[in-house]
């Protein structure tokens, strides 16, 4: 596939770019993509969630009520959990939520997500480009000019620009990251995907080497 290079301005510089078949084209894993996903979202999770069971609550012990003769259910415990403020049955503990995935699998999923964006014709390559000041103003005209100024977008860099990052930031839709950052998750939930052209040169080699 082959994409104009445009300016940060929307401007168009004349230049094109081939985007790796081997990364931007190949079949979609659905099943890869649910997995990379399904982890990312579960290593995102505390897990710091705690009830009490019935040997933690503060309480006496005292048998609340003679065994027979009361016409009711027997009961040991003002702890127990049928009673109010008793402990809890199998209640959450704290926990890792997270799970292994191969390497192989987690490259997949991002080639997938990756080649569903191409296809779908929202991926958009920027010559490289720099702020003089971290100013949101500055990164909100660029996305007026791209006409993405109400678009979910994920701009995709070579390192980190500082200036990029703190004048993006503040913007509800739009985030910033590396190369060696982005994850299936992130392309996904943007609508857009914004790669500088030094950022697509060392995608391709990331993937192609790896």
């Amino acid at each position: 596939m082959e994409l104009s290079i445009l300016h940060y301005t929307g401007k168009d510089t004349g230049r094109k770019v081939v985007l790796s078949d081997t990364i931007f084209g190949i079949t979609p894993n659905d099943h890869a993509i649910y997995l990379d996903v399904k982890n990312i979202l579960a290593n995102k999770r505390q897990g710091t969630h705690k009830s009490k069971e019935r040997g933690e609550i503060a309480g006496s012990t005292r048998k609340i009520k003679k065994q027979k003769g009361t016409g009711t259910a027997r009961a040991g415990s003002i702890k127990s959990p049928i009673f109010r403020g008793g402990g809890r049955v199998f209640g959450p503990k704290p926990r890792d939520y997270g799970f292994k995935l191969n390497k192989k699998l987690k490259r997949l999923a991002r080639k997938s997500a990756l080649t569903y964006k191409a296809q779908q014709g929202n991926i958009a390559v920027l010559e490289d480009f720099s702020f003089e000041m971290p100013k949101t103003k500055m990164y909100l005209e660029m996305l007026r000019n791209l006409n993405l100024a109400d678009q979910k977008t994920l701009l995709i860099l070579p390192a980190v620009d500082k200036n990029l990052v703190l004048a993006s930031r503040n913007l509800p839709n739009t985030s910033v990251t590396l190369v060696e950052q982005i994850n299936t998750y992130d392309v996904l939930y943007s609508k857009k995907i914004l790669i500088s052209e030094t950022a697509l040169t060392k995608l391709t080699e990331n993937f192609n080497n790896a």
